[in-house]
């Protein structure tokens, strides 16, 4: 399976990340775990599926996944290419007027959020576009003509910035105290900016963080006390929920995207 990133243009770099063009000439599952942001996923060949308990739900040609809180495995079939939109850190935002939230754990077809036929043309062209950069600026020109005179949340921003430094062990009322908010008014303004609750927010950087600097001979119990769970118990089912796996399974050979 080969996965290119991509930069985008100008205009669109202060909400996305980046695109990924995803090929598989082999049938394979990925383990993908929760991220911070939501995505847009354009199949323009094969056949892609949602996988859980043993069962496929086939993927729309094109749809829009937020926030997660839990692994999710996608079956690749043979033959399959997916162009993928990371957004940033409350990116999402400046395209799409529904609150984010209202995503959480859902994965809908694109064409709940711009017309049928739009999103019928955007496949066609996708399907017939010969170059990588042909794909991409297929995409753009659509993400450009959602983008209308939207101002980012600098207060939010701040927020997401004080998470990531404190790799998510940070009290959510003092995050709302810093900012001179109400916790209650503090979790609405993010939860419909970024996607999910300050708190779930958090968890995922706290996790994703956790998986990052696991050393090899750090034991599974300091690396619980080390992300600021007291309770080894709790700490397996947050991480199985997370990853799919015990953390001595997943540790022992850690593929995931």
């Amino acid at each position: 399976m080969l996965m290119q990133p991509y930069i985008p243009s100008a205009p669109l770099q202060p909400f996305i990340q980046a695109y990924k063009i995803i090929e598989s000439q082999d049938e394979r599952v990925n383990r993908v775990l929760p991220e911070t942001t939501p995505a847009i996923a354009f199949r323009y060949k094969g056949q892609i599926n949602y996988l859980s308990d043993q069962q496929a739900s086939p993927v729309p040609a094109a749809v829009i996944s937020g926030l997660r809180s839990s692994v999710r495995l996608i079956n690749y079939q043979e033959n399959t290419a997916a162009i993928i939109v990371q957004f940033k850190p409350a990116g999402a935002a400046a395209f799409f007027k529904t609150p984010l939230h209202e995503l959480f754990e859902h994965s809908i077809s694109l064409d709940n959020f711009i017309s049928r036929q739009q999103t019928a043309i955007i496949e066609e062209q996708l399907a017939e576009a010969k170059t990588t950069h042909e794909k991409i600026t297929i995409i753009e020109t659509l993400l450009l003509s959602l983008l209308q005179g939207y101002k980012q949340d600098n207060l939010i921003l701040n927020v997401l910035q004080q998470i990531q430094t404190t790799q998510g062990d940070l009290p959510i009322k003092t995050l709302a105290a810093s900012n001179y908010l109400s916790q209650d008014a503090f979790e609405k303004r993010f939860r419909k900016t970024i996607g999910t609750s300050p708190k779930q927010y958090a968890s995922i950087i706290r996790l994703k963080s956790l998986i990052t600097r696991k050393q090899p001979s750090q034991s599974l119990t300091d690396l619980a006390l080390d992300a600021g769970y007291f309770d080894q118990a709790h700490f397996n089912k947050s991480f199985k929920r997370f990853t799919g796996l015990t953390p001595s399974h997943f540790f022992q050979s850690p593929l995931f995207w």
